[in-house]
């Protein structure tokens, strides 16, 4: 059990590493110069040839690839994401202005997709019910097929402004999250209830139920003791990494709801070409991906120990040949 919980941190460790070096190397592939544009976000409208010089000798642009790696990820541990090139401001700070509206936002998806999943999933494995069982795969494709950044501008159009529920523009709080979380969950929440119903129909369908049954336990209490345990390691896996699909698909409900969080901010910045804003969102959305999989990792061995348990080593048997030539030798 020990062993396999380094082994899993371990391999989230390399992984966020080499992810940062992917994404530091996005400022290569960047065009214009930064010096330049950082100047110009300080208010300096045309710098001359000796200021930029000296602004790149003054921040180490003109080092080794390797040597800036190592100085942008020594800042990174630090809490430095760089200045951006299109306000001058610390990167850091921009995002820590806006993330607990992002938080609100992901947090709020986050629960409606697993409240409306399971239910989408669980509804019908215990009734076991044909018009249930249709109505709730009806729903959860609808909810994949049609895109969430549609679903919100339908909800703009018809709930806002034409029953009047809600505001268009809101204002990061949880007032005002509900359309903005639901256009983003509901995508999500019918891929995690089509799992999860796979998986409980598996396990709903082990021996062992009927004695359960036989002791007098109910549809539902037969689903919720017995068989959806089974089933959630399954689930928790996709769980982990549709919570990172959130984050990475605000930006486009922030945009439409004129939510103030970091994905909308960050949209501002690919408009305007700001590498340094870019990259600290791509590695704040893969830092949330690798740490919320290492801990449903975790969560799924406390569930299933039998998951990190080394496998004992199968004693190999010779052929018959083999054992006769090895017996005529002794």
């Amino acid at each position: 059990m020990i062993r396999a919980v380094l082994v899993r941190v371990v391999e989230a460790v390399v992984s966020l590493l080499i992810a940062s070096g992917l994404v530091w190397a996005l400022q290569l592939f960047a065009q214009g110069d930064p010096a330049r544009r950082i100047l110009k976000a300080r208010g300096v409208a045309d710098p001359s040839p000796a200021m930029l010089a000296d602004f790149r000798a003054e921040h180490g642009m003109d080092d080794g690839m390797l040597h800036r790696y190592l100085d942008w990820t020594w800042g990174v541990l630090h809490g430095d994401l760089g200045t951006s090139w299109r306000t001058g401001r610390p990167v850091a700070g921009e995002f820590l202005d806006r993330l607990p509206a992002t938080v609100v936002l992901a947090a709020t998806a986050l629960v409606i997709a697993l409240v409306l999943s399971t239910v989408l999933a669980m509804v019908p494995v215990v009734w076991r019910r044909a018009s249930l069982d249709h109505t709730a795969r009806l729903a959860a494709a609808a909810f994949i097929v049609v895109p969430n950044f549609l679903l919100a501008v339908v909800f703009l159009e018809i709930v806002v402004r034409r029953l009047g529920f809600g505001r268009v523009v809101t204002d990061g709080s949880f007032a005002t999250v509900g359309l903005p979380a639901l256009a983003l969950a509901l995508g999500t929440a019918g891929y995690w209830s089509r799992i999860l119903r796979t998986s409980l129909l598996e396990a709903a369908s082990a021996t062992y139920l009927d004695v359960s049954t036989a002791r007098g336990s109910g549809p539902l209490r037969r689903t919720v003791l017995h068989v959806l345990p089974n089933a959630l390691p399954t689930f928790l896996t996709v769980v982990g990494v549709g919570t990172a699909s959130l984050l990475a698909g605000a930006p486009v409900i922030e945009a439409i709801f004129t939510w103030p969080g970091v994905g909308r901010y960050t949209i501002d910045a690919i408009l305007a070409r700001d590498v340094p804003v870019v990259q600290a969102f791509t590695l704040l959305s893969v830092a949330v991906y690798i740490v919320v999989s290492l801990l449903v990792d975790l969560a799924i061995l406390a569930i299933d120990p039998r998951r990190g348990a080394r496998r004992p080593r199968r004693r190999v048997r010779p052929p018959a040949a083999q054992r006769a030539l090895i017996g005529a030798g002794s």
